[in-house]
C-alpha cells in the first residue's frame, strides 16, 4: 500500500471479513512496534508523525485567515 492515501483505502480495509482492525490511518510517516511470541505476533503501538514546529499565535491565525480569504476560501 506504499504511496496510497489512507482515505482512499480505509473503507476497503475495514470491509475485510476476516476480522481486520485499523490501528493507524494517517498520511504521516509512522513506526509500528511489533512483538512476537510463541503464539504469534501483535502490534504493541504506533508512533505517528513528528513533534510540532510551534504553536499558532493570534497573529498567525489572522495571517492564515487573511490568506484563505485572498485565495477565495470562505470562512
Amino acid at each position: 500500500m506504499d504511496g496510497s492515501f489512507p482515505i482512499n483505502v480505509l473503507n476497503a480495509v475495514k470491509a475485510v471479513p476476516e476480522g481486520c482492525h485499523i490501528i493507524c490511518a494517517t498520511a504521516n510517516s509512522v513506526q509500528v512496534i511489533v512483538a512476537e511470541t510463541e503464539q504469534g505476533r501483535g502490534i504493541l503501538g504506533v508512533i505517528d508523525g513528528i513533534s510540532p514546529k510551534g504553536v499558532e499565535t493570534d497573529e498567525d491565525i489572522k495571517k492564515r485567515k487573511q490568506f484563505l480569504r485572498t485565495i477565495g476560501y470562505k470562512l
